[in-house]
């Protein structure tokens, strides 16, 4: 009887834990997703009713809204196409350039392994304000100014990617794999591209999702390197209509223009989210 009281104690408190558990879930999840409700209610309102504050109840204005934000003089086709190029191309660059680095620093003993290692792991300590002065000056006189070649190469120098995808390697990727590869006569490039990198398969979609996020929503870089609104990317052209002066400031545009733009990612997340969880617990867990 003693254990059977136990058991069904034990049973009661696993369910009283479950369920404190997802009632912990469901509050954060509604949290996190209230303010996307809040923006896309503000972009069906117009800026009048945005004035007068709230409301939980859509309004009619997001047809309107839109046309009159296309009517502008912000080229925001251009704006949408310039955030998705660069944003493809560095999330692509900097995949498989870190895992390439990684690689190298997993599978090969050489003098200097550790030194490098500690190095590339203490830019990370930089922040990109401290160098933004100098890296100016570099573009100026390299007359790269204005254009989307410095917004996507550094991007392969990636070392928080690079630590993800070596500590991904020392739980997945054991080097007896590597070794056959090489007896068998297989070239150093062509083990990496065809065993190693299709078994990083789900670290790599973790790593393209947050690089690609990352420059979707950068301002800092592309505000001080772009200067022509045709090659402008979205957060800086959201800023420049933020900061219209207050006759022509309209908050319904800048509610459509921000839904608009965060709808890629959104998109990315959904197709995606389910590498996101195998990436995560894979590569945090060293077997």
């Amino acid at each position: 009887m003693n254990e059977k009281n136990q058991k069904t104690k034990k049973g009661m408190s696993m369910k009283g834990q479950r369920t404190l558990a997802y009632v912990v879930l469901i509050i954060l999840t509604f949290f996190c997703l209230f303010w996307f409700y809040v923006l896309f209610i503000n972009a069906t309102r117009s800026n009048g009713a945005l004035k007068k504050g709230f409301t939980a109840i859509p309004g009619g204005q997001l047809i309107t809204n839109w046309k009159n934000l296309l009517a502008g003089t912000l080229p925001v086709w251009n704006g949408m196409f310039n955030s998705i190029f660069i944003a493809t191309c560095s999330a692509v660059l900097c995949t498989y350039f870190s895992t390439m680095t990684a690689y190298a620093i997993h599978a090969y003993d050489f003098k200097g392994k550790k030194f490098m290692f500690t190095f590339i792991l203490a830019v990370m300590m930089i922040p990109t304000q401290v160098t933004a002065l100098g890296f100016l000056q570099l573009l100026g006189k390299m007359h790269l100014d204005d254009s989307f070649i410095p917004l996507i190469i550094p991007s392969i120098a990636a070392p928080v990617t690079f630590f993800y995808m070596k500590q991904y390697m020392e739980s997945n990727l054991p080097l007896e794999l590597v070794e056959a590869a090489r007896i068998d006569g297989s070239g150093e490039f062509k083990t990496f591209n065809t065993i190693v990198f299709p078994l990083m398969k789900p670290a790599i979609a973790v790593q393209a999702i947050f690089t690609f996020v990352q420059s979707w929503n950068n301002y800092f870089i592309p505000a001080l390197v772009l200067h022509s609104d045709k090659k402008k990317t979205l957060p800086v052209l959201i800023a420049q209509l933020r900061s219209a002066d207050f006759l022509k400031f309209d908050m319904g545009q800048v509610y459509v223009m921000i839904a608009f733009s965060i709808f890629p990612v959104i998109i990315v997340y959904i197709l995606l989210s389910r590498f996101i969880v195998e990436g995560v617990s894979a590569g945090a867990v060293k077997g």
